[in-house]
């Protein structure tokens, strides 16, 4: 049996949290800048007991882009007129160009949505809806209970189905 370097369960789990971290902060160089700071993190720190290197690094990444998220969101209180969040493009072959704008509005009506929660409900509804983790695991992430997260959870749903419903009543949503 092989055992795997730090660096090859890093990059194992580069994806998820790429993933993870985009769809908190929305764009893509605060991913990648905080996929990063979780390399610097992981290589650093000891870790003799970790027994599921991807939810350890989940840790990582949702609590490095919560910081980044109440850290911008100071930033952003002094910036005048709305915040819009970069969407990620990967749309390629025939009909790019149709699945590319079809993702595109989608992808900026979900980060719009998203930019309407609090740092802790973003985090919350993206390791829930997005990535399927349970309560506890994102109660784990994030220091709270599952009874909290799950509270969480739920307004954050809420917040996001009438952001929603205000999005596609202003046509950012439809598709054309």
């Amino acid at each position: 049996m092989t055992t795997l370097t730090d660096a090859e369960v890093f990059e194992a789990h580069r994806d998820l949290m790429f993933a993870v971290a985009y769809r908190m902060l929305g764009t893509i160089a605060d991913a990648e800048d905080a996929v990063q700071d979780a390399w610097l993190r992981w290589s650093a720190e000891p870790r003799p007991d970790v027994g599921s290197p991807r939810a350890y690094l989940c840790k990582i990444i949702a609590n490095t882009a919560l910081n980044r998220l109440r850290s911008a969101r100071a930033r952003r209180e002094a910036y005048i007129g709305p915040w819009l969040p970069e969407p990620l493009l990967t749309a390629v072959g025939p009909d790019a160009e149709e699945r590319a704008e079809l993702a595109e509005s989608v992808s900026v009506a979900m980060l719009v949505v998203l930019e309407s929660l609090t740092p802790d409900e973003r985090a919350v509804f993206v390791l829930r809806e997005v990535f399927g983790f349970s309560h506890a695991e994102i109660g784990g992430t994030l220091g709270r209970s599952p009874a909290s997260v799950r509270q969480i959870a739920h307004r954050a749903a809420s917040m996001s189905r009438h952001a929603g419903r205000v999005l596609t009543w202003t046509g950012i949503s439809s598709a054309r």
